[in-house]
């Protein structure tokens, strides 16, 4: 995410109700896929229940699910201000038809794809209600049918190849890979950790929501942390974009000759959170640790082997 879309998007939540209404009209009915982009994130900083809480992520997912649809909708001559009611079905019937172009995937789109997309276009079409430009809902009765697969499985957390990674790893890359795993930090939360932020042994964490938590720091991510410089005057230990640390967490992946491809940060997180489940067997406490809103949000983060309870029912 640029500063510059921002900015625009910005400017259009401050014109006049009229003034907005025109732009948006504009732009659903020539499909110009930048202005509506730009209207879906005027929407989501100012508009939305989340507004400026909004995760970045979250904003760039929308936006790529609206460069997806509104192209779709312009070929199938579907009205942007005036949609039919089953228009969203449409689309729906679409993704789950079109092969993945994914690196490395073959076969149709994930559900978690689908389910992105169908949020965005649905998102977008709420952006131009709030706009003023329509009162269509396609998707107001469209949703994305649930991954029967368990979350855990689709997407589980690193094991014994972390201590592979870290090997590969250059001292600040290991501190970052350290927070999101030892300290249970998203990718975001970790890359905003200031100098200031250190208490002792605790690292004040602003998470989702501007919600602050204190997370205990393990003896080994302590030792990292203190050997870094911060690298600015404001005291941040990391001056990496998301896509730039992911770029970096990928060449040391293929450093550590690791079989299979980087996971991602949340992976790591995952690992931290049933680290910590392992040893208190607790979901509330690992709830609290992670920063989750719900104990269910958690439970999908846990990786719970099969025969956990095996000892206990020994001699029922």
């Amino acid at each position: 995410m640029t500063l510059a879309p921002t900015r625009s998007a910005l400017a259009l939540s401050d014109l006049s109700d009229q003034a907005l209404r025109v732009r948006a009209v504009e732009a659903a009915a020539t499909y110009d896929t930048e202005m509506l982009c730009l209207v879906l994130l005027a929407y989501m900083r100012s508009g939305s229940r989340q507004g400026a809480r909004t995760s970045p992520r979250t904003l760039t997912a929308y936006q790529v699910a609206a460069r997806d649809y509104v192209p779709w909708a312009q070929a199938g001559g579907v009205s942007l201000l005036r949609p039919g009611h089953r228009d969203g079905g449409r689309y729906l019937a679409h993704l789950q038809e079109r092969p993945s172009a994914g690196r490395g995937r073959r076969g149709p789109l994930a559900p978690a794809t689908i389910a992105q997309y169908v949020a965005g276009a649905r998102a977008l079409h709420r952006a131009l209600t709030w706009a003023g430009a329509s009162d269509a809902s396609p998707f107001l009765t469209t949703s994305a049918p649930a991954d029967r697969t368990p979350a855990i499985e689709r997407r589980p957390p690193y094991r014994d190849e972390l201590e592979l990674l870290l090997g590969a790893c250059e001292p600040r890359l290991a501190a970052l890979l350290l927070l999101c795993a030892h300290g249970g930090l998203r990718a975001g939360e970790a890359l905003a950790v200031r100098i200031s932020d250190l208490e002792g042994g605790r690292l004040v964490v602003r998470g989702k929501g501007g919600k602050l938590r204190r997370v205990p720091l393990s003896r080994r991510t302590r030792e990292a942390l203190a050997g870094l410089v911060p690298v600015d005057t404001d005291g941040r230990l990391f001056s990496w974009t998301y896509a730039q640390a992911a770029y970096r967490m990928r060449q040391a992946t293929r450093a550590a000759g690791w079989p299979g491809s980087w996971r991602g940060f949340h992976a790591a997180r995952k690992y931290g959170g049933t680290r910590l489940y392992g040893r208190v067997k607790d979901f509330t406490r690992v709830s609290l640790f992670l920063g989750h809103a719900s104990v269910d949000t958690t439970r999908r983060y846990v990786a719970v082997d099969p025969d956990d309870v095996a000892a206990e029912v020994e001699d029922f």
